[in-house]
This record gives C-alpha cells, structure tokens and sequence, in this order.
C-alpha cells in the first residue's frame, strides 16, 4: 500500500527564538505599538490562562499536559490519582480471569483512554495506511440521513445527535477482539495544494480524501456520511465546564445581527447524565454538553464499555452484527450491571475536569505582543475569544471563579468548503465546526510528538491550520495571508505562547 508523504514539517518555533528580518524588529514593534494599549502589553493574568487552576510543573517533557489543576485539595490530588489509573487502564475481552477489567469490545478502536489521548495531549491521523500503521488516535463518525418519521422526531427532540448506520453504527470500530471481524480500515489520500503567501512564499496544504477498505460486514449505505475525528488534548475541560452557560449563549450571533461577518451559533444537545437539552461545548461540533456524557459515550463508542448513561453492553455493535450483540460480555452485578460502574465513571470524569493548562511561554516577549496585536487586527479573536470567567464549582473551589484564557468562543462558525465533512451533527450542519480552544497548542510537539491540527489533522502545524480556514474565517485567513513575513512569524509565535 502507498504510503503518502507530504512536504518536510516545518516547526514553529516560541518567540524567543523567532528570527527578525532586516528592519523586522521596527514592523513587529510598530504593529504592537498601533494596538490599543491592553493588546500591547501583557494582561494582568494572561500569563496563568487557567487562572489559579494553571499548572506551575514544567512544561519541558511530554507530561506537561498531564498534572493536576493547582490549588486541588489533597482528597482531590488522590482522587485525580485514581482517575488516572482508570484513564490508563488497558480493557481486556470478557470472559476473562481479570473481572475488573473485561469488556472490551467485541468491536472498538482503542484499548484504553489513554491510548487515544496519549499523555492527555492530541491525537493525529496516520502516518501510513494500513497495514502498516493501524489508525488508533484517529476515527471515522458514521450516520445517515433519517428515513423514518421516529428518526426525524429524535433528531427534532435533540435526542439524537445523528442517525447511525444500520450495519456499521456510529463510528467505525477498526479493531476487534479475538474472534470477530473489525469493521473495515479507513484510508486516505492526499492531494497537495499550493497557497501563495505575501511575498511569494508557497505553503504546500494537503487535502485529504477518505474511503473505507477491508469491509467486514457487507456493503456501505448508499447514503453513508462519514467524518474524520482525532482525539482532543485534554486540558482544561473542567474549566470549560464551569464556563457559565449564559456568558456563552451571549456571544452566539446566529443572524449577523452586528454585520461583522461572524455568525456563531450554539448546539443544543441531549444530556444523557440530566436526562435533558443543554448547551453542547465539547467535540469537534460542540455534540456533547458535559464531561461526563463526553466520557460515558467514548467509554462505549471507543473502548465498547457499557456504563450506567450507554448501557449497551456490545458497545457500538448493531443488531445487524448478531454475532457481535451476542457475545460474552463484562457486566457484573459487583459494578451495578455494567462494565464501567458510575463510581468509575465519576472518577474519570474528576480526572478529566482537573488536568491543569501549563503557564505560558514567553507571553511578555516582543515579538509576542507583537503577534497578539496582528492576531487581533486580523479577526481571529472574533471566534478565537481571549477569556471567560468560571462560575461556581461544586464541591472544587480551585476550579470556580477563575478568570481563563482558552481563545475560543465554544460557538459553532460555518468554516467553508475546504473543511466541511458535509455530516450533520445535532444543529451543526455539514460546514459548521466549534471554534477549537488554543490553549497549549504550542506544547503539542513537546507532548503528542507531532504539530498536526484540525478534526483530521491534515494541517502539519499552526500555519496550515489557518490557511484551511474559510467561510465566516475567510477574512480573517486572507488577512493572514497579506502579512509580511515578519509579521506571519510574530503572529505564529503569539499563537505557539498559548
């Protein structure tokens, strides 16, 4: 099989260590100069974008995603511990010796949380198609358009995100335990394309092409929808979380009512833990409204664990895959009837709350506060939002009423052609994705060993991910693009401080 390569990745570098052109130092300094004075200098806490909760251990080894928010008490540190180990476990199938860890599969895509968020940092696509390397940080999302009038009143309810598959489910397990056939492979071809920058420099985008091989269960459906997911860093989500509905609901403008060209909108998701609609802020379309739905349905979509919210002990099995839905499985009357018990589950769920956002790099720097200027005189802070202020947490006061920097507005923006799967998902439509946090972007080398972004990781670093933007971000990506070197490289080292 071929195996696709792109153009050498080119790492972008901290501030520190930006190289300025010839009369490059005057441009960055006039540009931070021309800003309003709050965007030329560093904020009073810009620098712990976490607030109190901003992790002080060094962010020079690839755990730097993985400590504990600051300010946890010590009941919450041993708590965190155990999360991890549960985080870390590896599920073995049923029926085995080991009762505290069967139930695995009979279909999934992973063997542990940790393994698609290894290091709790992001996921990437892979490097080569299979055989030789077995996509495991990286899925396919599977649906259809509805075809009956129950399918189309649970989708108006908000009871479902989307219509799965008949055969296949909602995502495309490509492992299986022994004695059962995975799904299929996905496979992907890229295509390169050249951007002409400013200048005249040429950056050299990928375009990805997806298809599934090495079906295991018959043919797809004719209308078969399929998008590509990586697996998400892991910081910050509880503060997210804490993120008072109402100061999100604010900043949504579904009719452009101000005329800037931005129009986000909110997802309103079926809780599976409220047994209600909320406002959905995690996924890469804003599909899940808290972190323990998030957890619950990738337990049982990724790993095949049932749980007290996805009781389904087949996982994402369908009855379709008989052989599969009848298979040995893990629940055991010890653990309620489940596979992953609610006290299991509430532990994840802490752990997944409190992995801390590392302190920034280089945040006073010139060229920085050069960039942070030119971020916002471009237009990426209109869905990139600088800050929130948490609302109170429950029974975690290092979490509450915390003044945070995660740069994203949690709202779903219309990113244009070049990046729509064409895949509805609750109100988000085909082209509409939820404005990614930038939090930690510039340590995903340091953690996850490669720069990839994006929900497929086509873009090789922070650069490519702008150019692919579109729709309501044209403007902004286009006013990128007109920069002049210098100034694309302080804009970029403002980004990688985050």
């Amino acid at each position: 099989m071929r195996v696709v390569s792109g153009p050498t990745l080119t790492l972008v570098l901290f501030a520190a260590a930006v190289p300025l052109l010839a009369g490059g130092a005057s441009l960055v300094a006039q540009s931070a100069s021309k800003a309003p004075s709050h965007l030329a200098t560093l904020e009073p806490g810009e620098d712990l974008p976490g607030g109190a909760a901003t992790s002080r251990k060094s962010v020079t080894d690839r755990d730097a995603f993985s400590h504990f928010s600051n300010g946890i008490s010590f009941e919450g540190q041993s708590k965190f511990s155990v999360g991890n180990a549960i985080f870390r476990k590896l599920w073995v199938a049923a029926p085995s010796s080991t009762k505290a860890s069967d139930g695995l599969g009979p279909l999934y895509n992973a063997r542990g949380c940790q393994n698609c968020h290894l290091k709790d940092g992001r996921g990437r696509p892979p490097l080569a198609n299979w055989p030789d390397e077995t996509a495991v940080s990286m899925f396919l999302r599977l649906s259809i358009p509805p075809e009956t009038e129950e399918q189309k009143r649970l989708l108006d309810e908000r009871r479902a995100l989307s219509i799965s598959d008949p055969v296949y489910g909602g995502q495309l397990q490509n492992i299986a335990v022994q004695g059962h056939s995975a799904e299929g492979q996905m496979h992907i071809d890229y295509t390169d394309v050249p951007v002409t920058l400013a200048g005249g420099a040429v950056v050299t985008l990928r375009k990805p092409t997806y298809s599934i091989t090495n079906l295991g269960y018959g043919p797809l459906h004719p209308k078969l929808m399929m998008s590509p997911r990586i697996a998400t860093q892991m910081i910050g989500l509880g503060l997210v979380e804490a993120i008072p509905e109402a100061d999100i609901r604010a900043k949504a403008d579904p009719d452009d009512a101000d005329k800037d060209g931005i129009s986000g909108r909110t997802n309103e998701v079926w809780s599976l833990r409220d047994k209600a609609v909320r406002l959905g802020r995690f996924g890469w379309k804003a599909g899940e409204p808290s972190i323990m739905d998030q957890s619950a349905a990738a337990a049982a979509g990724d790993v095949g664990l049932s749980n007290p919210l996805v009781p389904q002990a087949a996982g994402d099995c369908t009855p379709a895959q008989s052989f599969c839905m009848n298979a040995p499985n893990g629940n055991s009357e010890q653990a309620g009837g489940f596979e992953l018990p609610q006290d299991l589950l509430d532990l994840v769920t802490f752990y997944s709350q409190n992995l801390a956002v590392p302190a920034r790099r280089g945040a006073g720097d010139e060229a920085v506060l050069a960039g942070k200027a030119l971020f916002h005189a471009t237009g990426c802070a209109a869905c990139h939002q600088p800050s929130y202020t948490t609302g109170a947490v429950h029974e975690q006061p290092h979490l509450s009423h915390q003044l945070i920097w995660p740069y994203s507005d949690f709202l779903l923006h219309d990113m244009g052609d070049g990046l729509a799967d064409g895949r509805p998902e609750g109100l988000a439509d085909g082209q509409e994705w939820r404005t990614a946090p930038l939090w930690g972007v510039g340590l995903t080398q340091t953690v996850s060993g490669h720069t990839f972004l994006l929900h497929d990781g086509r873009a090789r670093n922070v650069e490519e991910a702008i150019l692919w933007h579109g729709g309501e971000a044209q403007a902004a990506r286009d006013a990128y693009a007109a920069l002049s070197a210098d100034e694309r490289m302080a804009l970029l080292a403002f980004v990688n401080s985050l």
